[in-house]
């Protein structure tokens, strides 16, 4: 299911779909192909709406993935169950799993499905155990693993479980019965009270492993962590250029690298081609750095995502943030954790950008301004609620 617009992501969401959020320089959505691909899941039906082509562009006939893809897109906004509905002359002939394409999982759902195919239910919902299911479905099940109680986004006095739903789920052909055609209709809000009013049998299926829809900066930033945890070893795609550099750790690096003289790199991180870092530049753990991008010498960058064709300049600090292409940011600079800076902004000499800021696209903030709310451009829209 591809077809959000990803409004709490922004400024991100405004040149890219939210599936193709880069992590670790690669579209989000990649990697959860190749994973379900890798599991034996290779005939997949995506359902698209906002900016599907560039996902289409992404992704191809799937072969790279070893993989064959087919693509629905959606004419209005149909929910997630009535994307599915949409999509049923693709899904007919057996049970299927249903997955958001915007997960970052390393869950086994090979052994979901299995799990399901034993059991008897219209369908399974996969669950997972973490701190805070407010902003999630949850499920009360029983040791027979049946949901009796199932609640989208409970408020206070309403959290009966910390059992979140994945968004992941294995329905029997049954349930296009139940679900109208042409209409907007969810599995959490609308067709999962339903059933259960009806008295059909929903499973639970507790999942094991890491988990995250890359709705927030926060997740976004999780899953990226966990992507570069895999990274298992110095790996370099073409030619590497070091004058005098001291590297340690995993990294993997692109073609015509650049490494400044004095400069340290501390895995694990990722360097996208054609990057040139200057001299006496410190980058810590859980950084990836796109393609084309120039450092300048005496900068820090810890934690934080910087996307294509980034200009950053001398003696700056960057902290757990992310910053979109084609920013340019001058001298001596401080972006604090949790920020996002959207595409194509400038930021002259000397600006502090305090922590949960976001920036949007093609605005330019002037020397030694210190951000302490959202900058908005009116050219773009200006809501981060929703999807």
């Amino acid at each position: 299911m591809c077809g959000g617009e990803g409004t709490r992501l922004r400024p991100l969401t405004f040149d890219r779909p939210k599936p193709c959020i880069p992590i670790v320089n690669i579209p989000s959505v990649a990697h959860l192909v190749s994973h379900l691909s890798n599991l034996g899941f290779t005939e997949m039906v995506l359902t698209l709406g906002y900016m599907g082509e560039v996902i289409e562009k992404a992704l191809g006939n799937g072969s790279l993935f070893g993989a064959d893809i087919r693509y629905v897109q959606e004419k209005t906004k149909l929910g997630t169950a009535g994307s599915v509905k949409n999509a049923q002359r693709h899904l007919e002939g057996g049970r299927f799993l249903v997955v958001g394409g915007d997960h970052v999982t390393d869950v086994n759902l090979l052994d979901f499905f299995r799990s399901h195919a034993l059991g008897k239910s219209i369908t399974s919902i996969g669950l997972i155990s973490i701190d805070d299911p407010s902003e999630f479905g949850i499920a009360e099940m029983d040791v027979n693993y049946h949901v009796k109680r199932f609640k989208e986004k409970p408020g206070p006095g309403e959290i009966f479980s910390n059992l979140a739903s994945m968004g992941m789920y294995v329905c029997e052909q049954e349930v296009f019965d139940h679900i109208p055609p042409g209409k907007k209709y969810d599995f959490a809000r609308d067709l999962f009270p339903k059933l259960l009013s009806e008295g059909h049998t929903l499973r639970g299926w507790l999942a094991r492993g890491n988990w995250t829809d890359v709705g927030s900066p926060r997740s976004l930033r999780q899953a990226e962590r966990w992507k570069l945890q895999e990274i298992p070893y110095m790996a370099i795609s073409g030619d590497l250029h070091v004058q005098g550099a001291q590297i340690a750790g995993p990294i993997q690096f692109s073609g015509s690298v650049t490494l400044g003289s004095h400069s340290r790199i501390i895995g694990p991180v990722s360097i996208g081609a054609g990057t040139t870092i200057e001299g006496n530049v410190l980058i810590g753990p859980y950084t990836s750095i796109g393609e084309g991008c120039t450092v300048r010498g005496h900068t820090k960058i810890f934690s934080s995502s910087i996307y294509n064709h980034v200009v950053v300049g001398r003696n700056c600090t960057i902290s757990g943030s992310v910053i979109d292409n084609d920013t340019v940011m001058g001298e001596q600079c401080s972006i604090e954790n949790d920020t996002i800076i959207g595409p194509r902004v400038v930021l002259r000499d000397g600006v502090v950008v305090h922590s949960g800021t976001r920036i949007w696209p093609e605005v330019t903030v002037e020397e030694k301004t210190v951000v302490r709310e959202h900058v908005l451009n009116p050219k773009f829209d200006t809501g981060i609620g929703g999807s």
